[in-house]
């Protein structure tokens, strides 16, 4: 018999909202599967969606096992062992996931920088710096592959080589909007795809929400750029404050209509920022709990036995960062040539340092010493 989620996720009419509500009311997606047609009708499944779930062949299931024999395609359940710690915490959690690229991106802090389709040139630039800085800083940038600030924002974290993730309101097997398949290959070679969505989901409006909820509770934070009043980036926003985690915005001009939506976020509580580091101290007892209870290895695996050695070799590590940094600025390219590491290796440990007060974030992405 196929992965039981699996099988559950790709039969016609269960979506993962119901396919949740058959987990959590039979315990498993064996039993759910197994319970019969009486037990699902009276826990509201349409009949339809019955016979699919009684019958033999499922076309669905034979093509989406073909899609993930393929490198890098995923399929992301509860217990998978880059299943979100974040997304685990929303009520109901998403039962399972789609992923193309590489999901260890999931278990590393994360920020969601969402806003307008239609931005102005100054919030396309703000995107875009705010993508870079944050990526820069070890962050995984977070958005949903819409047009405007979204796009904006991963080009940004892909320019710094940073990490990003794109949440996706269609089946991985789509690009949406088509004029971003070139961008979704570079995510997908470069960070990762995720979608709650089966093979062959076409966007439609009901499945942006969705979409937006998965964002915001991956997330640490989200950042508005720009939004209008009815703006789904508002969702996003409140869909994370909702979740207990940290919304912050851009102000603009009082004269531009695309800042209101963020004016209106910060007179709810959002928090007003202007630069990088304004989020960076808000969070940073978030990020230095989660830098205490993770390694960044690749299995994300602490031994106890081990802890002595590695806290020796991560202090040489930011030995060796702060000497390649001298006492000039220098940028996460800079820093790379100069010591050998990768740039996530660089921009970790540099996340590090910065938390704890002893290099800052510059203009264009360079580091300086902390003046003490």
């Amino acid at each position: 018999m196929p992965h039981a989620e699996l099988q559950l996720a790709c039969t016609p009419g269960i979506g993962a909202t119901l396919g949740s509500r058959l987990i959590q009311h039979f315990g498993t997606a064996e039993r759910a599967l197994a319970a019969g047609e009486r037990a699902w009708r009276e826990l509201g499944v349409p009949r339809a969606a019955c016979a699919a779930l009684a019958a033999s062949d499922n076309a669905r299931l034979d093509e989406t096992e073909r899609w993930l024999e393929a490198p890098n395609h995923h399929f992301i359940t509860r217990d998978h062992r880059h299943y979100s710690s974040a997304l685990a915490e929303l009520d109901p959690a998403p039962p399972w996931l789609y992923g193309l690229g590489d999901t260890e991106l999931l278990n590393y802090p994360a920020i969601a920088i969402v806003g307008s389709r239609n931005p102005s040139p100054a919030g396309l630039e703000a995107a875009r710096e705010f993508g870079s800085a944050l990526a820069s800083a070890g962050l995984v940038v977070v958005s949903g592959l819409a047009r405007g600030i979204d796009a904006a924002a991963h080009e940004g974290a892909l320019a710094a080589d940073g990490m990003t993730i794109a949440v996706c309101g269609t089946g991985l097997d789509r690009v949406y909007p088509a004029m971003h398949k070139e961008l979704a290959e570079r995510i997908a070679g470069n960070g990762l795809l995720l979608s709650e969505f089966g093979l062959g989901t076409e966007p439609a409006r009901g499945n942006f929400p969705r979409r937006n909820r998965i964002i915001a509770g991956l997330c640490t934070a989200t950042l508005v750029v720009e939004a209008a009043r009815a703006s789904g980036s508002l969702i996003t926003a409140r869909l994370a404050s909702a979740a207990g985690r940290d919304v912050f915005a851009l102000p603009g001009s009082i004269h531009n209509p695309l800042a209101r939506g963020c004016h209106q976020l910060i007179r709810d509580g959002a928090k007003l920022v202007e630069t990088t580091d304004h989020i960076l101290e808000d969070i940073a007892g978030v990020l230095d709990g989660y830098r205490r209870q993770h390694t960044y290895t690749s299995d994300h695996e602490h031994e106890d036995v081990e802890s002595a050695a590695a806290s020796a070799i991560e202090s040489d590590d930011h030995a060796t960062l702060l000497a390649a940094l001298g006492h000039g600025p220098a940028r996460v390219d800079d820093l790379v040539a100069r010591t050998g590491w990768s740039a996530d290796a660089v921009s970790s440990t540099l996340l590090i340092l910065e938390l704890e007060g002893r290099v800052q974030a510059g203009p264009g992405g360079a580091y300086t010493r902390a003046v003490s």
